[in-house]
């Protein structure tokens, strides 16, 4: 069963005031000017052959076409190319980062090894020394014949 809704808004339809009649010309209404839509009979039939204005339409006329969508649609599909660039390079930088983290784990490890090595290397060179400076006294020194 359709439901019928009702207009949020009504539409009252004003004349604009004649020239040179003394209508009250304000932006407010006036409550006792009858130029609003209380207008006494008198004031009716004054107006009764001018034609009525509907604000609203009038003014949904005038901002639609004061208002041209193209500029917005072109700002809003580069907005979105824009925001697609800019997903993809966070992406992309993330891809680097997990890169460069695998790298400095491997380049660590390396590192640990080389050390490991270097540290062997050095008691190594320690033992052997320590075995040339035992056995240098007992080696008879060799004389120029």
């Amino acid at each position: 069963m359709p439901l019928s809704r009702a207009a949020p808004y009504s539409r009252p339809a004003i004349s604009p005031p004649q020239p040179g009649s003394s209508a009250n010309t304000s932006a407010v209404p006036s409550l006792t000017s009858g130029s609003y839509s209380g207008s006494t009979a008198g004031d009716d039939a004054a107006s009764a052959g001018a034609p009525s204005v509907d604000l609203v339409e009038l003014l949904n006329d005038r901002l639609g076409n004061a208002v041209d969508p193209q500029p917005m649609d072109r700002s809003l599909a580069k907005q979105a190319q824009t925001s697609g660039q800019l997903n993809a390079k966070h992406r992309e930088l993330l891809e680097l980062q997990a890169l460069a983290q695998r790298r400095l784990k491997s380049t660590k490890a390396n590192f640990a090894d080389g050390m490991q090595a270097a540290k062997e290397v050095k008691r190594d060179l320690e033992w052997t020394q320590k075995r040339v400076s035992y056995v240098s006294p007992i080696l008879p020194t060799s004389t120029a014949y």
